[in-house]
């Protein structure tokens, strides 16, 4: 399905409204009609909100690829050509689990200073018994470069806090900035409170979404930069003045090369999530030998190896039948 190339102004509350009523699309009568009374046209060449995105309002290419039915969605988008090779539950609201931090770490990147250092708060050291840590501890001192390792790496979730509370003062404030920024991307099904993704009723987004979301991070250098990687090593600096470092491994298989890659594309990078509510789930970056280039999202396996197995028959089929 071909992609949809977008240039509309988040300039006022009733164009957003009728964006959303619309499906994304707004008549011509009434943009005909706001243009020349409320706004000026030149305001569509503000920078940061046109772009060319792919779109689905249907599933997408069924029966090329086999996968799992117990799967909650899974998407396929050509970022190169502008097309959705394949979709099934794009739209539908699910629970994201650490795919949440790409946006945490878009927000970083936009308003936060990778030299600035940040103080670990006891708030951002108190997390469930298993949960996914850059082993933090309060008073540590460490930089957002850093702490952008300990993010996207190991999915910490105490660097989810170190960072919301550096920019935003508390994680309630920084979810209210996370709609915010998600919202203005398009990403409007979905709804966050927190800054990790540990469950929570009311922390949904959907596979498209995370797609609108990760497209606009690879925009950012040091966020590739960093999913890139395969492990790194941080320095961070204690509450007595000692320096320690930490080593943080990538959580995505294919990094670490537990998990076969895809016979198509060359991996280069993602990110994973995991609760018990949204089970196994996975956004991949990928190039094919022409130098296209794909965002793969699959949510909600049940396991590991049924989460690579699914991303494989999603890029070795969808990619090879297009």
């Amino acid at each position: 399905m071909k992609c949809i190339v977008k240039h509309m102004k988040l300039l006022s509350c009733m164009l957003v409204f009728s964006l959303i009523l619309s499906g994304c699309t707004v008549s011509g009568a009434f943009v005909t009609d706001y243009e020349t009374g409320d706004y000026k046209k030149t305001a569509y060449k503000a920078d940061g909100y046109s772009a060319s995105l792919c779109v689905a309002t249907d599933d997408v290419n069924q029966s090329s690829v086999d996968m799992d039915s117990g799967l909650h969605a899974a998407g396929l988008f050509d970022v190169t050509n502008k097309e959705v090779l394949y979709a099934s539950n794009i739209h539908k609201k699910l629970y994201p689990a650490s795919t949440t931090k790409i946006l945490t770490a878009l927000i970083a990147l936009k308003y936060g200073n990778l030299s600035d250092t940040i103080t670990i708060s006891k708030n951002a050291t108190v997390f469930p018994s298993g949960a996914s840590l850059a082993h933090l501890k309060e008073g540590d001192q460490i930089t957002l470069e850093e702490l952008l390792y300990g993010l996207l790496l190991p999915s910490g979730n105490d660097a989810t806090v170190a960072i919301a509370e550096y920019i935003s003062g508390s994680v309630e404030e920084f979810a209210k900035l996370m709609n915010s920024e998600a919202y203005g991307l398009g990403a409007t099904n979905s709804h966050f409170v927190n800054p990790h993704g540990l469950h929570d009723d009311d922390h949904y987004t959907t596979a498209y979404d995370l797609y609108l979301i990760f497209n606009e991070c690879l925009k950012q250098e040091q966020f590739v930069k960093v999913i890139s990687e395969k492990s790194h090593t941080g320095e961070i600096k204690g509450k007595d003045g000692s320096v320690r470092t930490e080593k943080w491994e990538n959580t995505s298989l294919y990094m670490t090369g537990e998990a076969e890659k895809p016979t198509t594309v060359e991996y280069l990078g993602g990110k994973t999530g995991n609760t018990d509510e949204a089970k196994r789930c996975l956004i991949a970056y990928t190039k094919d030998t022409k130098n296209n280039y794909y965002i793969s999202i699959v949510m909600g396996a049940n396991g590991k190896p049924l989460l690579y197995e699914n991303m494989n028959e999603l890029l070795n089929h969808a990619i090879t039948e297009n």
